[in-house]
């Protein structure tokens, strides 16, 4: 399911932001992505809420999009980053401000 308006939805800013320190934590500083704003989300729920989420951040001093997949099952205080990789639906990143 689509999440509406992802530029003022706090809850999933956060967890872009999570996602891209995950990320930059398991890669130990290669390749370190500065996150800039989730652009686009969808959630589905499981046992938990899966969130699908594209991201806009810095990568080498390039603009860039990536997808990341998190998991949150709130009733334990859990959230996992299950994918987190650069996205191939958009090559090049498009205006978000």
């Amino acid at each position: 399911m689509e999440i509406k308006d992802v530029k003022r939805n706090e809850e999933v800013q956060r967890l872009g932001r999570f996602s891209v320190e995950e990320y930059n934590r398991r890669m130990g500083g290669g390749g370190e992505v500065k996150f800039t704003a989730v652009v686009a989300a969808d959630r589905q729920v499981v046992s938990g809420t899966k969130y699908y989420l594209r991201i806009l951040g810095i990568q080498n001093g390039e603009r860039k999009i990536f997808d990341s997949v998190v998991i949150v099952k709130p009733w334990i205080g859990s959230k996992r980053l299950l994918d987190f990789s650069p996205s191939t639906v958009f090559s090049t990143p498009f205006s978000y401000f």
